[in-house]
Protein backbone atom coordinates (compact mmCIF):
# COMPACT_ATOMS: atom_id res chain seq x y z
CA UNK A 1 0.00 0.00 0.00
CA UNK A 2 2.87 2.34 0.87
CA UNK A 3 4.77 1.23 -1.70
CA UNK A 4 2.57 2.08 -4.42
CA UNK A 5 2.99 6.07 -4.11
CA UNK A 6 6.31 6.53 -2.68
CA UNK A 7 8.57 4.36 -4.73
CA UNK A 8 6.91 3.74 -8.10
CA UNK A 9 8.55 6.24 -10.69
CA UNK A 10 6.38 9.09 -12.28
CA UNK A 11 5.39 6.68 -15.94
CA UNK A 12 4.63 3.71 -13.83
CA UNK A 13 2.05 5.48 -11.30
CA UNK A 14 0.38 7.12 -14.14
CA UNK A 15 -0.21 3.43 -16.13
CA UNK A 16 -0.93 2.36 -13.07
CA UNK A 17 -3.33 5.26 -12.11
CA UNK A 18 -4.80 5.33 -15.13
CA UNK A 19 -5.28 1.32 -15.41
CA UNK A 20 -7.46 1.96 -12.07
CA UNK A 21 -10.22 4.56 -13.91
CA UNK A 22 -9.39 7.00 -11.86
CA UNK A 23 -11.87 10.10 -13.07
CA UNK A 24 -11.56 13.32 -11.37
CA UNK A 25 -10.09 16.80 -12.48
CA UNK A 26 -13.26 18.05 -13.05
CA UNK A 27 -14.93 15.43 -14.70
CA UNK A 28 -11.50 14.76 -16.78
CA UNK A 29 -10.09 11.17 -17.51
CA UNK A 30 -6.88 10.36 -15.66
CA UNK A 31 -4.64 10.52 -18.18
CA UNK A 32 -5.65 14.18 -19.84
CA UNK A 33 -5.77 15.18 -15.67
CA UNK A 34 -2.27 17.78 -15.51
CA UNK A 35 0.71 16.20 -13.84
CA UNK A 36 3.89 17.47 -13.16
CA UNK A 37 6.63 16.76 -15.15
CA UNK A 38 9.10 17.47 -12.80
CA UNK A 39 9.19 18.98 -9.71
CA UNK A 40 8.53 19.64 -6.28
CA UNK A 41 6.12 16.48 -4.34
CA UNK A 42 5.27 16.72 -1.11
CA UNK A 43 4.01 13.18 0.79
CA UNK A 44 2.08 12.94 3.74
CA UNK A 45 0.43 10.84 5.82
CA UNK A 46 -2.99 11.06 6.77
CA UNK A 47 -4.70 9.40 9.90
CA UNK A 48 -7.70 7.97 7.91
CA UNK A 49 -8.73 7.43 4.47
CA UNK A 50 -11.29 10.00 2.45
CA UNK A 51 -15.03 8.80 2.47
CA UNK A 52 -16.47 11.98 0.86
CA UNK A 53 -15.70 15.28 -0.47
CA UNK A 54 -18.67 16.95 0.39
CA UNK A 55 -18.24 20.12 3.03
CA UNK A 56 -21.78 19.52 3.86
CA UNK A 57 -20.77 15.91 4.79
CA UNK A 58 -17.95 15.69 6.46
CA UNK A 59 -16.49 13.76 9.07
CA UNK A 60 -13.02 13.52 9.58
CA UNK A 61 -10.36 15.97 9.45
CA UNK A 62 -8.77 14.41 6.90
CA UNK A 63 -11.13 14.89 4.83
CA UNK A 64 -11.19 18.80 5.28
CA UNK A 65 -7.30 18.54 4.65
CA UNK A 66 -7.69 17.66 1.26
CA UNK A 67 -10.66 19.71 0.81
CA UNK A 68 -8.85 23.02 1.64
CA UNK A 69 -6.45 21.91 -1.39
CA UNK A 70 -9.10 22.04 -3.52
CA UNK A 71 -11.69 24.23 -2.46
CA UNK A 72 -11.74 27.95 -1.73
CA UNK A 73 -13.26 29.36 1.38
CA UNK A 74 -14.18 32.99 2.46
CA UNK A 75 -11.44 32.91 5.19
CA UNK A 76 -8.87 30.24 6.42
CA UNK A 77 -6.90 29.67 9.15
CA UNK A 78 -3.70 31.07 9.50
CA UNK A 79 -0.59 28.69 10.77
CA UNK A 80 1.63 29.47 13.61
CA UNK A 81 0.98 29.07 17.48
CA UNK A 82 -1.65 31.24 18.04
CA UNK A 83 -5.28 30.72 16.71
CA UNK A 84 -6.17 33.41 14.04
CA UNK A 85 -7.41 33.50 10.87
CA UNK A 86 -7.04 35.57 7.61
CA UNK A 87 -8.79 35.97 4.49
CA UNK A 88 -9.14 33.77 1.68
CA UNK A 89 -12.08 33.85 -1.23
CA UNK A 90 -13.32 36.98 0.64
CA UNK A 91 -11.76 40.21 0.06
CA UNK A 92 -13.50 41.91 2.55
CA UNK A 93 -15.95 40.31 5.48
CA UNK A 94 -16.81 41.65 8.27
CA UNK A 95 -20.05 41.80 10.77
CA UNK A 96 -22.95 43.96 10.00
CA UNK A 97 -24.51 43.66 13.64
CA UNK A 98 -24.50 40.33 16.19
CA UNK A 99 -26.95 38.51 13.10
CA UNK A 100 -25.39 39.61 9.66
CA UNK A 101 -22.20 39.31 8.13
CA UNK A 102 -21.04 40.81 4.78
CA UNK A 103 -18.81 39.02 2.68
CA UNK A 104 -17.25 40.55 -0.62
CA UNK A 105 -15.42 38.10 -2.94
CA UNK A 106 -12.12 38.35 -4.89
CA UNK A 107 -13.05 38.35 -8.48
CA UNK A 108 -11.28 35.79 -10.94
CA UNK A 109 -11.47 32.51 -8.75
CA UNK A 110 -12.89 30.01 -11.31
CA UNK A 111 -13.93 26.59 -10.84
CA UNK A 112 -12.41 23.75 -12.89
CA UNK A 113 -14.48 21.96 -15.84
CA UNK A 114 -15.72 25.31 -17.24
CA UNK A 115 -17.66 26.00 -14.54
CA UNK A 116 -17.52 29.38 -14.58
CA UNK A 117 -16.64 32.31 -11.83
CA UNK A 118 -16.92 31.47 -8.16
CA UNK A 119 -19.63 34.18 -7.47
CA UNK A 120 -22.19 34.96 -4.44
CA UNK A 121 -24.81 32.73 -5.90
CA UNK A 122 -22.04 30.00 -5.24
CA UNK A 123 -21.64 30.72 -1.39
CA UNK A 124 -25.90 31.06 -1.08
CA UNK A 125 -25.96 27.52 -2.65
CA UNK A 126 -23.40 25.90 -0.43
CA UNK A 127 -23.85 27.43 3.05
CA UNK A 128 -27.43 26.76 2.85
CA UNK A 129 -26.82 23.44 1.19
CA UNK A 130 -25.02 22.67 4.43
CA UNK A 131 -27.65 24.32 6.65
CA UNK A 132 -30.53 21.63 4.46
CA UNK A 133 -28.22 18.70 5.40
CA UNK A 134 -27.58 19.53 9.20
CA UNK A 135 -24.38 20.61 9.58
CA UNK A 136 -24.18 21.68 13.17
CA UNK A 137 -21.47 24.32 12.43
CA UNK A 138 -23.57 26.56 10.91
CA UNK A 139 -25.44 27.23 14.29
CA UNK A 140 -28.17 29.35 13.51
CA UNK A 141 -27.56 30.60 10.31
CA UNK A 142 -31.03 31.15 8.41
CA UNK A 143 -29.92 32.37 4.75
CA UNK A 144 -27.86 33.62 2.32
CA UNK A 145 -28.81 37.18 0.62
CA UNK A 146 -27.34 38.07 -2.13
CA UNK A 147 -26.64 41.44 -3.06
CA UNK A 148 -25.02 41.21 -6.37
CA UNK A 149 -22.16 38.91 -8.14
CA UNK A 150 -19.77 39.31 -5.69
CA UNK A 151 -21.38 40.63 -2.13
CA UNK A 152 -23.51 39.12 0.29
CA UNK A 153 -25.27 38.50 3.91
CA UNK A 154 -25.30 35.73 5.97
CA UNK A 155 -28.00 35.88 7.70
CA UNK A 156 -28.50 34.41 11.41
CA UNK A 157 -31.23 34.36 13.26
CA UNK A 158 -29.59 35.03 16.39
CA UNK A 159 -26.58 35.84 17.27
CA UNK A 160 -23.75 32.77 16.90
CA UNK A 161 -20.24 33.67 18.48
CA UNK A 162 -18.48 30.38 17.21
CA UNK A 163 -18.77 31.35 13.38
CA UNK A 164 -15.12 33.11 13.12
CA UNK A 165 -13.61 29.98 14.12
CA UNK A 166 -15.52 27.13 13.62
CA UNK A 167 -17.57 27.49 10.31
CA UNK A 168 -16.01 30.28 8.19
CA UNK A 169 -12.56 28.70 7.91
CA UNK A 170 -13.02 25.20 8.65
CA UNK A 171 -14.95 22.33 6.85
CA UNK A 172 -18.59 23.70 6.12
CA UNK A 173 -17.32 26.70 4.86
CA UNK A 174 -16.01 25.27 1.81
CA UNK A 175 -17.65 26.64 -1.15
CA UNK A 176 -18.96 24.42 -4.25
CA UNK A 177 -20.43 25.45 -7.88
CA UNK A 178 -23.65 25.13 -7.86
CA UNK A 179 -23.66 23.59 -11.54
CA UNK A 180 -20.69 21.08 -10.73
CA UNK A 181 -23.21 19.66 -7.47
CA UNK A 182 -26.57 19.65 -9.12
CA UNK A 183 -24.89 17.51 -12.26
CA UNK A 184 -23.15 15.06 -9.76
CA UNK A 185 -26.09 14.68 -7.81
CA UNK A 186 -29.82 14.64 -8.06
CA UNK A 187 -30.93 18.09 -6.19
CA UNK A 188 -27.42 18.90 -5.42
CA UNK A 189 -27.58 15.95 -2.65
CA UNK A 190 -24.65 13.79 -1.10
CA UNK A 191 -22.02 13.55 -3.64
CA UNK A 192 -19.39 11.79 -1.60
CA UNK A 193 -16.88 10.96 -3.83
CA UNK A 194 -17.82 11.99 -7.04
CA UNK A 195 -15.42 14.63 -9.09
CA UNK A 196 -17.35 17.74 -8.93
CA UNK A 197 -15.49 21.24 -9.64
CA UNK A 198 -12.34 22.65 -8.01
CA UNK A 199 -11.56 26.17 -7.09
CA UNK A 200 -8.40 26.09 -4.98
CA UNK A 201 -4.46 25.45 -6.30
CA UNK A 202 -5.46 21.64 -6.17
CA UNK A 203 -6.92 19.06 -8.28
CA UNK A 204 -7.79 15.57 -7.04
CA UNK A 205 -6.13 14.04 -9.57
CA UNK A 206 -6.74 10.39 -8.66
CA UNK A 207 -7.90 8.36 -5.53
CA UNK A 208 -7.52 4.98 -4.63
CA UNK A 209 -9.87 3.75 -1.25
CA UNK A 210 -7.15 2.93 1.35
CA UNK A 211 -4.02 3.58 -0.57
CA UNK A 212 -3.65 7.46 -1.71
CA UNK A 213 -5.40 10.34 -2.77
CA UNK A 214 -2.97 12.75 -5.27
CA UNK A 215 -3.47 16.44 -5.72
CA UNK A 216 -1.72 17.94 -8.96
CA UNK A 217 -1.74 21.58 -10.40
CA UNK A 218 -5.08 23.17 -10.79
CA UNK A 219 -4.05 24.81 -14.29
CA UNK A 220 -7.18 27.74 -13.69
CA UNK A 221 -5.62 28.68 -10.09
CA UNK A 222 -5.09 32.56 -10.65
CA UNK A 223 -3.96 32.92 -7.04
CA UNK A 224 -0.71 32.81 -5.66
CA UNK A 225 1.37 29.82 -6.48
CA UNK A 226 1.36 26.53 -3.68
CA UNK A 227 4.58 25.23 -3.11
CA UNK A 228 4.57 21.54 -4.56
CA UNK A 229 3.65 20.66 -7.82
CA UNK A 230 2.12 17.47 -6.52
CA UNK A 231 0.55 16.57 -3.39
CA UNK A 232 0.58 12.73 -2.37
CA UNK A 233 -1.61 11.59 0.70
CA UNK A 234 -1.14 8.23 2.13
CA UNK A 235 -3.92 6.87 4.60
CA UNK A 236 -2.09 5.29 7.45
CA UNK A 237 -4.76 4.78 10.51
CA UNK A 238 -2.24 3.49 12.94
CA UNK A 239 0.49 5.82 14.46
CA UNK A 240 3.52 3.11 14.48
CA UNK A 241 3.04 2.36 10.96
CA UNK A 242 3.20 5.86 10.16
CA UNK A 243 6.54 5.79 12.22
CA UNK A 244 8.02 3.49 10.27
CA UNK A 245 6.44 4.94 6.63
CA UNK A 246 8.37 7.61 7.68
CA UNK A 247 11.64 5.93 8.66
CA UNK A 248 11.83 3.98 5.26
CA UNK A 249 10.87 7.44 3.78
CA UNK A 250 7.81 6.79 2.23
CA UNK A 251 5.85 9.86 3.89
CA UNK A 252 7.79 12.89 4.66
CA UNK A 253 5.46 14.69 7.03
CA UNK A 254 3.45 12.16 9.82
CA UNK A 255 1.74 12.74 12.18
CA UNK A 256 2.93 9.91 15.34
CA UNK A 257 2.02 8.24 18.45
CA UNK A 258 3.23 10.13 21.64
CA UNK A 259 4.26 7.23 23.37
CA UNK A 260 7.04 6.92 20.70
CA UNK A 261 8.00 10.63 21.38
CA UNK A 262 10.91 10.07 23.68
CA UNK A 263 12.29 6.82 22.04
CA UNK A 264 12.32 8.61 18.52
CA UNK A 265 13.74 12.28 20.22
CA UNK A 266 16.97 10.29 21.41
CA UNK A 267 17.46 8.95 18.06
CA UNK A 268 16.22 10.98 15.57
CA UNK A 269 16.67 10.21 12.19
CA UNK A 270 18.58 12.26 10.10
CA UNK A 271 17.53 15.82 8.48
CA UNK A 272 14.14 15.35 10.81
CA UNK A 273 12.49 17.87 12.65
CA UNK A 274 10.22 16.69 15.91
CA UNK A 275 7.74 19.25 16.90
CA UNK A 276 4.57 18.63 19.59
CA UNK A 277 1.93 20.62 19.51
CA UNK A 278 -1.25 20.77 22.22
CA UNK A 279 -4.45 18.32 20.33
CA UNK A 280 -7.51 19.72 20.03
CA UNK A 281 -8.96 16.09 19.63
CA UNK A 282 -10.84 14.41 22.75
CA UNK A 283 -10.72 10.95 23.04
CA UNK A 284 -13.68 9.41 25.43
CA UNK A 285 -15.53 5.82 26.01
CA UNK A 286 -18.97 5.83 25.31
CA UNK A 287 -21.87 3.88 25.83
CA UNK A 288 -25.05 3.24 23.55
CA UNK A 289 -27.88 4.18 26.62
CA UNK A 290 -30.53 3.15 24.12
CA UNK A 291 -28.80 -0.51 24.09
CA UNK A 292 -30.73 -2.98 26.77
CA UNK A 293 -27.48 -3.88 28.21
CA UNK A 294 -26.55 -0.57 29.10
CA UNK A 295 -29.89 1.25 29.65
CA UNK A 296 -29.95 1.07 33.59
CA UNK A 297 -27.92 3.80 34.63
CA UNK A 298 -26.83 1.95 37.20
CA UNK A 299 -24.60 -0.20 34.97
CA UNK A 300 -23.61 2.61 32.65
CA UNK A 301 -21.80 4.54 36.18
CA UNK A 302 -20.22 1.11 37.32
CA UNK A 303 -18.19 1.02 34.04
CA UNK A 304 -17.31 4.94 34.43
CA UNK A 305 -16.02 3.68 37.76
CA UNK A 306 -14.46 0.50 37.07
CA UNK A 307 -12.03 2.28 34.37
CA UNK A 308 -8.99 3.75 35.76
CA UNK A 309 -8.03 6.64 33.15
CA UNK A 310 -4.44 7.32 34.12
CA UNK A 311 -3.50 3.55 34.28
CA UNK A 312 -4.96 3.85 30.61
CA UNK A 313 -2.72 6.30 29.43
CA UNK A 314 0.62 4.76 30.79
CA UNK A 315 0.08 2.20 28.76
CA UNK A 316 -1.05 3.66 25.88
CA UNK A 317 0.73 7.01 25.89
CA UNK A 318 3.92 5.60 27.62
CA UNK A 319 2.81 8.95 30.39
CA UNK A 320 2.83 11.24 27.37
CA UNK A 321 -0.70 12.06 27.74
CA UNK A 322 -2.66 13.98 30.13
CA UNK A 323 -5.82 12.93 31.77
CA UNK A 324 -9.02 14.57 30.49
CA UNK A 325 -11.88 16.33 32.50
CA UNK A 326 -14.26 16.46 29.43
CA UNK A 327 -14.43 16.61 25.84
CA UNK A 328 -12.87 20.60 26.16
CA UNK A 329 -9.00 20.26 26.33
CA UNK A 330 -6.71 23.25 28.10
CA UNK A 331 -6.76 26.09 26.61
CA UNK A 332 -9.83 26.53 25.14
CA UNK A 333 -12.85 28.25 26.67
CA UNK A 334 -14.87 26.55 28.92
CA UNK A 335 -12.32 23.51 29.81
CA UNK A 336 -13.27 22.09 33.31
CA UNK A 337 -10.74 21.86 36.42
CA UNK A 338 -11.71 18.70 37.30
CA UNK A 339 -14.43 15.32 36.24
CA UNK A 340 -16.81 14.50 38.60
CA UNK A 341 -15.92 10.59 38.46
CA UNK A 342 -12.16 10.81 39.73
CA UNK A 343 -9.44 9.80 37.12
CA UNK A 344 -8.79 6.73 38.92
CA UNK A 345 -12.21 5.11 39.61
CA UNK A 346 -12.94 3.25 42.41
CA UNK A 347 -13.97 -0.40 42.03
CA UNK A 348 -15.89 -0.87 45.36
CA UNK A 349 -17.86 1.82 44.08
CA UNK A 350 -17.91 0.24 40.69
CA UNK A 351 -19.10 -3.03 42.06
CA UNK A 352 -21.78 -1.03 44.37
CA UNK A 353 -23.54 0.27 41.21
CA UNK A 354 -23.51 -3.11 39.47
CA UNK A 355 -25.03 -4.53 42.41
CA UNK A 356 -27.67 -1.96 42.62
CA UNK A 357 -28.30 -2.89 38.85
CA UNK A 358 -28.61 -6.73 39.94
CA UNK A 359 -26.44 -7.59 37.15
CA UNK A 360 -24.34 -10.61 37.09
CA UNK A 361 -22.07 -12.54 34.38
CA UNK A 362 -22.73 -9.45 32.16
CA UNK A 363 -20.51 -9.82 28.22
CA UNK A 364 -20.72 -6.05 26.72
CA UNK A 365 -18.73 -5.95 23.33
CA UNK A 366 -16.01 -2.54 23.00
CA UNK A 367 -15.65 -0.84 19.34
CA UNK A 368 -12.88 1.00 18.06
CA UNK A 369 -10.23 1.96 15.53
CA UNK A 370 -7.98 -1.23 14.60
CA UNK A 371 -5.02 0.87 15.46
CA UNK A 372 -1.60 0.08 18.26
CA UNK A 373 -3.12 2.36 20.46
CA UNK A 374 -6.79 2.50 20.51
CA UNK A 375 -6.15 -1.86 20.46
CA UNK A 376 -4.14 -1.12 23.90
CA UNK A 377 -6.51 1.60 25.20
CA UNK A 378 -9.25 -1.52 24.75
CA UNK A 379 -7.57 -4.48 26.18
CA UNK A 380 -6.20 -2.26 29.09
CA UNK A 381 -10.69 -1.57 29.77
CA UNK A 382 -11.22 -5.11 29.25
CA UNK A 383 -8.76 -6.19 32.37
CA UNK A 384 -10.07 -3.41 34.38
CA UNK A 385 -14.27 -4.07 34.00
CA UNK A 386 -12.99 -8.05 34.27
CA UNK A 387 -12.39 -6.95 38.00
CA UNK A 388 -16.04 -6.25 38.76
CA UNK A 389 -16.89 -9.37 36.59
CA UNK A 390 -17.65 -7.47 33.19
CA UNK A 391 -16.38 -9.66 30.21
CA UNK A 392 -15.70 -7.28 27.41
CA UNK A 393 -15.95 -8.39 23.74
CA UNK A 394 -13.69 -6.10 21.40
CA UNK A 395 -14.10 -5.42 17.74
CA UNK A 396 -11.32 -3.69 15.58
CA UNK A 397 -12.52 -1.76 12.95
CA UNK A 398 -10.83 -0.35 9.80
CA UNK A 399 -11.41 3.30 9.10
CA UNK A 400 -14.37 2.64 6.60
CA UNK A 401 -16.41 0.26 8.78
CA UNK A 402 -16.18 2.17 11.80
CA UNK A 403 -17.21 6.03 11.13
CA UNK A 404 -20.04 4.37 9.76
CA UNK A 405 -21.28 2.01 13.19
CA UNK A 406 -23.46 5.00 14.75
CA UNK A 407 -24.86 6.07 11.52
CA UNK A 408 -28.57 5.29 11.13
CA UNK A 409 -28.19 6.47 7.54
CA UNK A 410 -26.04 3.70 6.84
CA UNK A 411 -28.26 0.65 8.52
CA UNK A 412 -28.90 -0.93 11.77
CA UNK A 413 -25.20 -1.38 13.27
CA UNK A 414 -26.02 1.23 15.75
CA UNK A 415 -28.42 -0.93 17.45
CA UNK A 416 -25.31 -3.51 18.07
CA UNK A 417 -23.10 -0.80 19.56
CA UNK A 418 -22.18 -1.19 23.13
CA UNK A 419 -18.83 0.49 24.27
CA UNK A 420 -17.29 2.90 21.73
CA UNK A 421 -13.64 4.37 21.93
CA UNK A 422 -14.27 7.28 20.00
CA UNK A 423 -12.24 10.38 19.43
CA UNK A 424 -13.08 13.84 17.37
CA UNK A 425 -11.11 16.73 16.51
CA UNK A 426 -12.60 19.53 16.72
CA UNK A 427 -11.71 23.65 16.12
CA UNK A 428 -10.77 26.72 18.63
CA UNK A 429 -14.17 27.32 19.86
CA UNK A 430 -16.21 25.04 22.43
CA UNK A 431 -19.36 24.82 20.02
CA UNK A 432 -17.52 22.65 18.31
CA UNK A 433 -17.09 19.99 21.33
CA UNK A 434 -20.73 20.36 22.78
CA UNK A 435 -22.52 20.82 18.96
CA UNK A 436 -22.46 16.50 18.36
CA UNK A 437 -24.01 15.71 21.17
CA UNK A 438 -27.43 17.81 21.20
CA UNK A 439 -30.58 15.66 20.95
CA UNK A 440 -30.52 16.26 16.65
CA UNK A 441 -27.32 14.69 16.62
CA UNK A 442 -28.75 11.19 17.72
CA UNK A 443 -28.12 8.63 15.01
CA UNK A 444 -25.75 10.97 13.32
CA UNK A 445 -22.73 11.46 15.60
CA UNK A 446 -24.13 11.52 18.54
CA UNK A 447 -23.30 7.60 18.90
CA UNK A 448 -24.02 6.97 22.68
CA UNK A 449 -27.64 8.70 21.70
CA UNK A 450 -27.36 10.94 24.93
CA UNK A 451 -30.23 13.36 24.95
CA UNK A 452 -30.81 15.79 27.59
CA UNK A 453 -33.02 18.97 26.67
CA UNK A 454 -31.30 21.05 29.65
CA UNK A 455 -28.09 20.18 27.30
CA UNK A 456 -29.99 21.46 24.44
CA UNK A 457 -30.61 24.37 25.96
CA UNK A 458 -27.22 25.12 27.39
CA UNK A 459 -25.74 25.13 23.92
CA UNK A 460 -28.20 27.09 22.01
CA UNK A 461 -27.93 29.76 24.73
CA UNK A 462 -23.72 29.29 24.98
CA UNK A 463 -23.31 30.65 21.34
CA UNK A 464 -25.67 33.74 21.52
CA UNK A 465 -22.67 34.95 24.82
CA UNK A 466 -20.40 37.06 24.44
CA UNK A 467 -18.71 37.51 27.64
CA UNK A 468 -15.84 34.57 28.40
CA UNK A 469 -16.26 33.78 31.91
CA UNK A 470 -20.52 33.67 31.54
CA UNK A 471 -20.10 31.75 28.10
CA UNK A 472 -17.44 28.62 30.03
CA UNK A 473 -19.96 28.31 32.90
CA UNK A 474 -22.50 27.20 30.61
CA UNK A 475 -19.66 24.64 29.02
CA UNK A 476 -19.04 23.27 32.38
CA UNK A 477 -22.84 22.39 33.50
CA UNK A 478 -22.73 20.68 29.64
CA UNK A 479 -20.06 18.53 30.45
CA UNK A 480 -21.29 17.77 34.14
CA UNK A 481 -24.61 16.57 32.48
CA UNK A 482 -23.07 14.32 30.25
CA UNK A 483 -20.72 12.65 32.55
CA UNK A 484 -23.93 12.62 35.31
CA UNK A 485 -25.86 10.19 32.60
CA UNK A 486 -23.48 7.36 32.73
CA UNK A 487 -22.57 7.05 28.84
CA UNK A 488 -19.28 8.83 29.06
CA UNK A 489 -15.81 8.22 30.51
CA UNK A 490 -13.73 10.90 29.41
CA UNK A 491 -10.13 9.67 28.78
CA UNK A 492 -7.23 12.28 26.69
CA UNK A 493 -7.35 15.24 24.69
CA UNK A 494 -3.64 13.60 23.19
CA UNK A 495 -1.09 15.87 21.74
CA UNK A 496 -0.02 16.08 17.99
CA UNK A 497 3.69 14.98 17.67
CA UNK A 498 4.30 15.40 14.53
CA UNK A 499 7.73 14.28 11.97
CA UNK A 500 8.85 16.08 8.64
CA UNK A 501 11.89 16.11 6.53
CA UNK A 502 13.84 19.29 6.44
CA UNK A 503 15.47 18.16 3.50
CA UNK A 504 12.45 18.53 1.34
CA UNK A 505 9.91 20.97 3.48
CA UNK A 506 8.93 23.75 5.57
CA UNK A 507 6.50 22.10 7.26
CA UNK A 508 3.33 24.82 8.55
CA UNK A 509 0.40 24.01 10.67
CA UNK A 510 -2.22 25.14 12.83
CA UNK A 511 -1.80 25.64 16.76
CA UNK A 512 -2.69 22.31 17.11
CA UNK A 513 -0.76 20.88 14.75
CA UNK A 514 -2.70 19.71 11.65
CA UNK A 515 -0.93 20.53 8.51
CA UNK A 516 -1.87 23.47 6.29
CA UNK A 517 -0.53 21.99 3.08
CA UNK A 518 -1.42 25.31 1.45
CA UNK A 519 1.21 26.63 3.49
CA UNK A 520 3.77 24.24 2.91
CA UNK A 521 7.54 25.31 1.41
CA UNK A 522 9.81 23.43 -0.41
CA UNK A 523 13.48 23.45 0.33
Amino acid sequence: MIDIVGKVNRRAFLKTSAALGGVFAGGMPLSQAVWAAEGKVLTARSYGDLATLDPARWGKAAEVDVMSCIYSKLTHYKPGSEWAWELEAAEKIEPVDPTHIRFRLKKGITFSGSYGELTAKDVKFSFERSIRAGAAAWGPLDRVEIEDDYTGVLVFRGPFEPVWNVALPYGVGHILSEEAVRKASKDGGDFGMKGTAFSGPYLLADWKPNQYALLTRNPEWSGPKPGFDEIRILPIPDDKAAERAYQAGDVDFARISLDSVATIKSNLPDNTKLEKKPSLWYYWIGMNVDHPKLKDINVRRAIQWAINVPQILDVAYAGQAEVATGIIPPGILGHRDKALVPPDGNLEKAKEFLARADVSDLTVTFDCLNDSTRATVAQTVQAQLAQIGITVEINLRDSGTFWELGLESKGDNWKNLQLILNGYSASPDPYDYTAWFVQDQVGIWNWERFRSKRFDELNAKAITISDAKERAKLYYEMQDLMEDSGAYRFLTNGGNPYLYRTTKMEAATRPDGDPLFLEFKPV
